[in-house]
């Protein structure tokens, strides 16, 4: 990563104009010159949390507005695929044959996690596979121009993305790197987990002790902070995450969960039919879902290490290809 450095030399040109012209909204340039927002922003950021109004001035100076974020944004969203679509996409012979070269070429990064916060390495690497094939697609978005576009030109949004805007340029000044040099999604996720700037600074660790904490291109870092953060969601160690049920009678439906918090426990959602072929505590709580897979309708108990997983992406099915590629990659390896 970059550091500061070229940004402090990009500020000396920012304060002589920042001179001239005075601190404030008239002072900003290029896609937010006059901007009120951002001008407010600069005021917030200088009074709350220590920032040089200056140095803020001459960073948004080198911000860029990118309509291409805002179309895809503001795209209405596909037709949610069901289960038979959307499993194939991410569980396929390249990213389990990928995903074990990666276990392989971590396996001590991967051992140490699993020792400090409880995940085994298939869960981590099976995130990592999911969200970016392993670093092979990590984004190509300037993260403060990704941030800066949806904060002060999406208004539906605008709360949620200046407060991750905000933790961006905190965690910049803590980790000491250029907010130009780092890239990311088109919606501001970054590195190889894909972590937001709020989910790194409560999350991501600095795994290999190296003083920083660097998700983009160091594995290690990476690897300790996608497991510090299922450790700090629940992740109960030697758990497994998803039970495949058997239904019958007509009560059916009416056990299955509507959204992701698990409302019903096992004895609860046996009396309306469902019957897990594991031996579960009859008190546990779990997420009821049902799956339109390939050979018809799936039924699931989502466990708490599931709904940990979800915690990462709000999705049923994204919880689901992360622990089946989980489950292929110790297949895998164990064949290799």
């Amino acid at each position: 990563m970059h550091s500061l450095r070229s940004w402090a030399a990009r500020t000396v040109i920012g304060v002589g104009m920042a001179g001239l012209l005075g601190t404030g909204a008239q002072a900003l340039a290029a896609d937010y010159d006059g901007s009120p927002q951002v001008a407010e922003f600069v005021e917030e950021m200088t009074r709350d949390y220590g920032f040089a109004s200056e140095q803020l001035v001459a960073l948004f100076a080198e911000v860029e507005r990118k309509q291409a974020i805002l179309d895809a944004i503001s795209r209405p969203a596909e037709k949610v695929k069901p289960w038979k679509e959307y499993r194939p996409i991410f569980i396929t012979d390249a990213r389990i044959a990928r995903g074990v070269d990666f276990w392989r070429q971590h396996q001590a990064a991967l051992e140490k996690a699993e020792a400090e916060y409880g995940v085994p390495p298939q869960f981590i690497v099976a995130i990592i596979g999911v969200e970016t094939f392993y670093g092979g697609n990590t984004g190509s978005w300037r993260v403060m121009d990704a941030l800066s576009t949806l904060a002060f030109d999406y208004p539906p949004r605008a709360p949620f993305f200046r407060k991750e805007l905000r933790e961006f340029l905190m965690l910049t000044r803590e980790e000491q790197v250029d907010p130009l040099s780092l890239k990311g999604s088109y919606a501001g996720a970054m590195g190889l987990p894909q972590f937001m700037p709020s989910s790194f600074r409560a999350y991501a660790v600095d795994f290999d002790g190296d003083g920083h904490i660097n998700i983009w291109s160091n594995p290690t870092d990476a690897i300790g902070s996608v497991a510090s953060y299922f450790k700090r969601h629940g992740w109960q160690t030697g758990g497994q995450v998803a039970s495949r049920v058997q239904v019958s009678g007509a009560r059916v439906d009416e056990g299955l969960t509507q959204g992701l918090d698990p409302v019903k426990n096992v004895a609860e959602l046996r009396a309306l039919g469902w019957k897990s072929k594991d031996k579960l505590a009859e008190d546990l709580p779990v997420t009821a879902f049902r799956l339109e897979g390939a050979q018809g309708d799936e039924y699931w108990f989502g466990l708490p290490n599931f709904y940990t997983i979800t915690r990462y992406n709000r999705s049923v099915m994204y919880a689901m290809a992360v622990n089946q590629l989980s489950e292929l990659l110790v297949e895998a390896r164990g064949n290799r």
